[in-house]
């Protein structure tokens, strides 16, 4: 079983914990500090674990010609990508503000720090984890500096190879033994063909002291209710008010009435994935009283007679009697009254009866 640890304040992820649900704001609130509040409580009132952002320093995620890019696309803010990014860049400030009305209603919040700086921000505002979004997963140096601040991570895990993600792990454990890995697929939406969910188990093989979640870019929520049933221990989906909006991501987000059906979903998995024990359970015992079989005799048996298993049969009796995996123990048994034809057979009529124990 995978190793468990603290996540957030009061909240561990792994072992038999629950499912640790992120809504993924990322850059969906449209650059609007009021908007980017409605969706963390919405995130709230949806019943998800963390609210989650994306920060960037521009001037160290981007060169200059990246931010002097023309950005034509409907989905642009500005007229090169620079203008589009700073549009949507909440301030130092804004940042607080945001965590503090997080806190204010009782979500976790924290956000993925898209280069060094912004991880050094995101420390200096005191996240509870950092996100690795999956475009720093091969940053190795990235990934150093973060894992030494000490704080738990998670990592997504897209367009990287498996031996990427071993060296990943080898970077990280020796320094921060608390983060996880999450397949992901890096494509907007994204197709089920894509989403390889055996890569979960995958993981859970490679590396079976972490635990390992699931980052989804895909539409609706079947297939992140399957990654929590195949293991999933964190989940990150994005999130929006309104799939229409101007954004790229909006289209492979959830609206509220979704990301409140997925964590619905994820709670009755969770309750359903109960016990590895096959056993009668007590709510079994209604409808194994009304239609339960026994052996039953299938002719009249007379006083003295050994049982054969052409003597016996079974169908629903009253009153109960042996169980039907218990008709071959009863070959070579013998009566000690007379049984009618179509009597359940009971203990009280075989002589001796001793019930085979199986080793």
């Amino acid at each position: 079983m995978a190793r468990e640890f603290e996540l957030c304040p009061g909240r561990r992820v792994g072992g038999d914990q629950p499912c640790f649900i992120i809504a993924e704001i990322g850059q969906n609130h449209q650059g609007d500090l009021d908007i980017a509040k409605r969706m963390i409580r919405m995130a709230k009132e949806c019943g998800a674990d963390c609210a989650k952002f994306q920060k960037s320093e521009l001037e160290y995620k981007f060169n200059k010609k990246a931010l002097e890019r023309p950005y034509t696309s409907k989905h642009s803010w500005g007229k090169t990508y620079g203008e589009h990014k700073r549009h949507l860049e909440f301030s130092h400030d804004q940042y607080r503000e945001l965590k503090k009305y997080a806190e204010e209603i009782g979500i976790f919040f924290t956000a993925s720090g898209m280069d060094e700086m912004a991880v050094e921000f995101l420390h200096e505002l005191d996240v509870p984890f950092f996100k690795v979004g999956s475009g720093d997963t091969n940053n190795f140096p990235y990934l150093e500096k973060t894992a030494k601040k000490g704080r738990p991570m998670v990592i997504s895990s897209g367009m990287q190879s498996m031996n990427t993600m071993h060296q990943v792990y080898q970077i990280v454990k020796p320094i921060n033994p608390n983060f996880c890995f999450l397949q992901c697929t890096s494509a907007y939406p994204l197709q089920p063909e894509d989403v390889n969910l055996r890569v979960i188990s995958a993981y859970q093989s490679a590396f079976p002291d972490i635990p390992i979640g699931y980052s989804g870019h895909e539409t609706g929520i079947t297939i992140s209710v399957a990654a929590v049933a195949m293991g999933a221990k964190v989940l990150e989906r994005h999130v929006t008010l309104d799939k229409t909006w101007k954004g790229s991501d909006h289209q492979a987000s959830l609206e509220p009435s979704e990301l409140a059906e997925l964590v619905r979903a994820i709670r009755t998995v969770e309750k359903a994935m109960g016990s590895p024990v096959k056993q009668l359970l007590p709510c079994e015992m209604a409808c194994n009283e009304k239609l339960g079989k026994s052996v039953v005799a299938k002719v009249a048996i007379p006083e003295g007679a050994i049982l054969t298993l052409d003597m016996l049969t079974v169908k629903v009796g009253e009153p109960k009697g042996f169980p039907p995996e218990s008709i071959f123990d009863l070959v070579g048994q013998k009566v000690k009254k007379n049984i009618e034809e179509d009597e359940t057979i009971t203990e009280q009529v075989v002589e001796n009866y001793a019930k085979k124990v199986k080793c």
